[in-house]
């Protein structure tokens, strides 16, 4: 391979990131598609040739889903059981019990912050659409506070929590300690899930309450409108969460069997053990409902871990240019430190609409600089993904498929969406890099 000058490097990382997302905006061309290209563009401008390209994507494609594929099909199917057994239902109702009607809007924050954490976004709101339609009716409260609060609540677990896809990516590509992520994600997750929560409402109260559609679409199989108890639904969420803390926080035991209990710390395995106790959830399936199941949650984990593994063949092409042999001549890069990250996770997420394509091509990009930028320790690389993670969640607008799940279920008008919602996620962009810079100035 042969050394290639800065400025070429750096005309063929642009080139290729402005080709992902040019193919991605104006043709709609599947994001593994539109990386796969990108790594021949990059890779062929920078000096590489066809063979060396492939080798490497290969190796990229492989690495990757050999470290994120079992927790992505794993969560995947724990969300999907979830949904499907009416845990986050049951979990929804319990939320807004306790925390009371004269707070409805802030119950629906938290309803979405809670149930977010096992499922995506866009399911999840459409999960949460029935109830929040419900609250809406019941007190009165405009509709774009209600839908923009949980909105932004089920965005917030979205993009700073790992098993889901885009943050999950991030991890395995710089390498980051996945229970530390999770855990310094949520001190990041709560300050970004309050300021949307605060915009929705002092923006929101200026509209008109508006029932949107409250039909959440063609059920899942196995779904029932029985309701499990409260404290089971939660136990599928809460012990995943537990074992992954125990795994990052507690030094490994000398003592053999304490070693042993440890392991179920290590995501995959919590993950699984949550799926279990999903499935041990008191409910009656009809005959196959549950492989159906099963099978739909593994079709739609395929579908993202092709893109995460085409994300990681594009970060292996962009390593193999070395560009961080060429960091030490770019002061103004090493200046931007912690945030050099959130900005081009910004930048991409603004440009094509995905936050999984944007914090995942992120990573690609920033693993190169990390030294350079003085977060390539341990800590550091937990902040970089953090910070990758902050900067997926805005501008999201009319490019972002949530978006429109949004726009959609909730009867408004675009302009008032973008008015209330889009603006919601640069605050939460703010804050919650706001958040991870606070803990860079402890941690680094």
């Amino acid at each position: 391979m042969l050394a290639s000058p800065v400025f070429f490097i750096a005309l063929a990382l642009l080139t290729g990131i402005i080709l992902i997302i040019f193919l991605s905006t104006r043709y709609k061309v599947h994001p593994f598609f539109s990386l796969c290209l990108a790594c021949f563009v990059t890779g062929g401008l920078g000096g590489l040739d066809a063979v060396s390209i492939l080798s490497l994507m290969k190796e990229g494609f492989g690495k990757i889903l050999s470290s994120l594929g079992f927790i992505i099909a794993i969560g995947t199917a724990l969300g999907m059981v979830l949904q499907a057994n009416g845990a986050t239902t049951a979990m929804a109702n319990a939320i807004i019990k306790w925390v009371g009607g004269k707070r409805s809007a802030f119950a629906m924050s938290l309803t979405g912050f809670f149930v977010g954490l096992p499922i995506f976004c866009d399911s999840g709101y459409v999960v949460l659409n029935g109830l929040n339609q419900s609250m809406i009716r019941r007190t009165g409260i405009a509709t774009a506070i209600m839908s923009t609060t949980m909105a932004t609540g089920l965005y917030a677990v979205h993009c700073f929590i790992p098993p889901h896809p885009g943050i999950t990516a991030a991890v395995g590509t710089t390498q980051a300690a996945m229970g530390r992520v999770i855990l310094l994600g949520l001190l990041a997750a709560v300050p970004a899930m309050l300021a949307g929560y605060y915009w929705a409402v002092w923006k929101g109260r200026k509209f008109p309450v508006i029932t949107g559609k409250e039909d959440p679409g063609e059920p899942l199989p196995g779904a029932n409108q029985s309701l499990p108890p409260v404290a089971l639904s939660f136990v599928p969420v809460v012990v995943p969460v537990i074992l992954i803390a125990c795994k990052a926080l507690i030094p490994v035991p000398e003592h053999p069997v304490l070693r042993l209990v440890l392991v179920t710390g290590e995501p995959a395995i919590a993950l699984a053990v949550g799926l279990v106790l999903a499935l041990c959830i008191p409910r009656k399936w009809d005959k196959g409902a549950l492989g159906q199941l099963m099978h739909h949650g593994l079709e739609k984990a395929g579908g993202i871990l092709v893109i995460i593994g085409a994300g990681g063949a594009f970060g292996m092409v962009i390593n193999a240019l070395k560009l961080q042999d060429h960091l030490a001549s770019i002061q103004g890069v090493k200046a931007l430190g912690i945030f050099f990250p959130f900005l081009v996770a910004l930048i991409l997420k603004t440009a094509q609409g995905s936050s999984t394509v944007a914090v995942l091509t992120a990573a690609s990009i920033v693993l190169p600089f990390l030294p350079g930028l003085g977060l390539d320790t341990e800590n550091g690389r937990v902040l970089a993904v953090l910070a990758m993670g902050a900067g997926s969640m805005a501008v999201s607008h009319v490019n972002d498929a949530y978006f429109w799940v949004i726009t959609n279920f909730s009867g408004q008008e675009l302009k008032q969406v973008l008015k209330v919602y889009s603006v919601a996620t640069v605050w939460m962009a703010l804050t919650g890099m706001l958040a991870v810079y606070i803990l860079s100035l402890i941690m680094l």
